[in-house]
């Protein structure tokens, strides 16, 4: 397993305590750090921090495109662990510039097929493929 791959499976540890458990983002950044120190060594501890960072100071953005990609789908009633590895793909997508489109979409969908249900891979591909699809195909052409 790849640094960055561990790095996105505590971020996705962390959001999902976070937002289960009601907490605020000073409490995620120790609950990630929490996990680093145990893994000391096996991730890319800045590549998560920057990951988790990122992903609470967007959400508003991210949690927009998730409505507009997944309308049928209102993220308060969507699973928890879905939202969450769409925070993750989506901020990669939208802001991580230096990861690749499809590695980004090809880890959310193994963080879903790890952590998902059985159909979890097929929607979190569904929505990260359209976003991808509309947005930065779209830009690239432009």
């Amino acid at each position: 397993m790849s640094k960055r791959h561990l790095a996105r499976e505590l971020v996705l540890k962390t959001l999902f305590e976070k937002e289960f458990r009601k907490l605020r983002a000073e409490d995620a950044k120790n609950i990630l750090k929490e996990h680093l120190e145990k893994k000391e060594g096996k991730v890319d501890n800045e590549f998560a921090k920057k990951i988790l960072t990122g992903i609470i100071s967007h959400q508003k953005e991210i949690d927009k495109v998730i409505k507009k990609y997944a309308p049928q789908f209102p993220i308060e009633r969507m699973d928890l662990v879905e939202v969450t590895i769409l925070r993750i793909g989506l901020y990669e997508l939208m802001f991580e510039k230096e990861v690749p489109p499809k590695a980004a979409i090809d880890e959310a969908i193994e963080l879903a097929k790890t952590f998902g249900s059985e159909t979890s891979g097929k929607f979190i591909n569904g929505v990260l493929g359209k976003f991808f699809e509309k947005e930065i195909l779209n830009e690239k052409k432009s």
